[in-house]
């Protein structure tokens, strides 16, 4: 694969292909979505009477994202009256300790309904749930504390549906803490979903950091619990957008018919980020971009995006399909991974304005890091439905604009009976956009007023913020309740997680085996190295600018 130290900003607003880049006579036109919003009736599920226990509730995990989303799930009436919290960890603090310290945690929130406010009615109705427990995860008679403390708040429940247990620890532990879980009793296997009082493990990503590794975890796991119990967590899938790609394609006639190789030239997936690696260094280092963002959520947006209709929308009918389409993405040879694959390292740049360092001068990073931070992958799903439709999927740190959005570029008409000037049209585009502005806009052209054809393109935008006035709820919320009321459609199954961690290894054992040889490659504050632009010109296509 061919590095260099060059870079530059990606071309092209709308995507280039079938005979290269359309350059509009006129500026695009935009078109606001602004027809009232009908919303059906329905009411929304609740918790059930349970016990949730945060392993790790002294992390920054507890205190930034589960906490947060907790309370606001109170705020909204839809915790159980008798659900319960514990938390455990090594802090030595008692339960009115450990309630301080989560108020001061949910008041400094940025999540939705947080941003420094909080309701101290909702406060004194939600502190009385939280209890604590000190000690060390590694140590089994914290978990002789922990039945201890279960039984006493159980105790006083006239019903009890069960318990739900988060590890919000470093995956380093994860097969420690599942197996005492499991050993002393604290977690029992429950072989049937039925049963009652159940029992539910959430597993925070990365989970494994191989093939190899992920298998063995899942090993550990099958041992303690059934598959059932496990609720492997990624919180993408539960952002509003990122559940309404299903909504989109199966709840509309429309799209299906030309959501296929016949219409679609190809699609990019692009998760950037502004933010270097901040305080993660440590992890990053060991981690790098593919094993952050790739195995997980990118290749769940993918999967999304170009899975079958499930035959319902039920937990095993919707992941047996998207663990179909990961398992039909075509295998690449070590030799071959230079035309499917690009990597990058930023190094000095700007960043709003502000000079930042280059990633190698990052504290804790080590000066000759190969750690790539940036990289595009080419992926070819070999089934009916997308045969020959690449996938470009792409993800930086340092980039200029913090966005993750799914674009599908459809075809060009087959005869170009309108063209503009330089003898092309814009190709249509459908932009799902996951974060931070969630909405959906749609690309096309229409014909300009006056005398004569000419054209221009035109922009549908559809905005949740414009509609509903944003997203009232966080991605935890969503997640978290859906654990407590046993549905797991936006957790990923075993052998989903087995099949994504097959798509990126060959990748990441190819770099790893041949050092980058011109890192740094891109500035920060740019959209990557100018060889991936090359990458996907390749296919005809050119990177859109979000």
């Amino acid at each position: 694969m061919s590095e260099h130290d060059d870079h530059a900003p990606a071309r092209g607003a709308y995507g280039g292909g079938d005979g290269g880049t359309a350059v509009a006579e006129l500026p695009p036109v935009a078109i606001q979505v602004t027809s009232e919003i009908s919303i059906a009736s329905q009411p929304p599920k609740k918790g059930e009477a349970c016990t949730m226990v945060i392993l790790g509730a002294g992390g920054d995990l507890t205190r930034r994202k589960l906490m947060p989303a907790l309370f606001h799930l109170q705020c909204d009436g839809l915790l159980d009256p008798e659900f319960a919290i514990l938390g455990v960890a090594r802090e030595p603090l008692d339960d009115e300790s450990f309630r301080r310290a989560m108020y001061e945690a949910v008041k400094a929130s940025d999540e939705p309904n947080g941003a420094g406010k909080i309701d101290e009615d909702q406060w004194r109705q939600f502190a009385p749930r939280l209890g604590y427990v000190s000690g060390d995860l590694s140590d089994r008679r914290t978990y002789a504390n922990l039945i201890g403390r279960l039984e006493r708040v159980e105790q006083q429940r006239e019903e009890n549906d069960g318990r739900l247990f988060y590890l919000a620890i470093p995956p380093s532990i994860d097969s420690t803490v599942i197996r005492e879980l499991s050993q002393s009793g604290v977690a029992p296997r429950v072989d049937t979903p039925e049963g009652r009082p159940w029992v539910r493990v959430i597993v925070e990503k990365p989970f494994g950091r191989s093939l190899d590794s992920a298998r063995a975890l899942n090993a550990v796991v099958e041992r303690a619990f059934a598959e059932h119990q496990v609720y492997r967590i990624d919180h993408y899938l539960g952002k509003e957008t990122v559940q309404n790609i299903l909504v989109l394609r199966f709840a509309n006639s429309i799209f299906e018919p030309v959501w296929n190789r016949s219409h679609v030239h190809h699609v990019q997936i692009t998760a950037a980020e502004t933010v270097g690696v901040e305080h993660r260094a440590g992890y990053y280092e060991e981690a790098g971009v593919v094993r952050d963002m790739f195995q997980n959520h990118l290749l769940q947006l993918l999967a999304l995006t170009a899975m079958e209709p499930p035959v319902a929308f039920r937990a095993d009918a919707v992941r047996d399909e998207k663990v179909k389409v990961l398992n039909a993405i075509r295998p690449i040879a070590p030799e071959e991974m230079h035309t499917y694959s690009v990597r990058g390292q930023y190094g000095p740049g700007t960043i709003d304005g502000e000079r930042v360092v280059g990633y190698r001068e990052e504290p804790r990073v080590n000066p000759q890091s190969q750690t790539p931070t940036y990289a595009a992958l080419r992926l070819m799903i070999d089934n009916w439905r997308w045969q020959g439709v690449p996938f470009f999927l792409r993800s930086g740190k340092r980039m200029p604009r913090r966005v993750t959005e799914i674009a599908i570029r459809f075809r060009r008409p087959p005869t170009r009976m309108f063209s503009r000037g330089d003898g092309t049209l814009a190709p249509n585009v459908l932009a799902i956009r996951i974060q931070p502005d969630e909405g959906i806009s749609l690309c096309f052209e229409i014909k300009v007023p006056g005398i004569g054809v000419r054209t221009t393109s035109a922009q549908m935008d559809f905005s949740y913020d414009r509609a509903f006035g944003g997203s009232k709820h966080s991605a935890y919320e969503t997640l978290l309740l859906d654990a407590m009321v046993g549905d797991a459609t936006l957790f990923t199954r075993r052998d989903g997680v087995e099949a994504a961690w097959r798509v990126v290894d060959p990748f990441i054992a190819a770099w790893e085996s041949r050092p980058a040889t011109h890192f740094p490659n891109y500035a920060a504050g740019t959209w990557g190295p100018e060889v991936a632009n090359d990458f996907i010109a390749r296919d005809g296509a050119s990177w859109r600018t979000p």
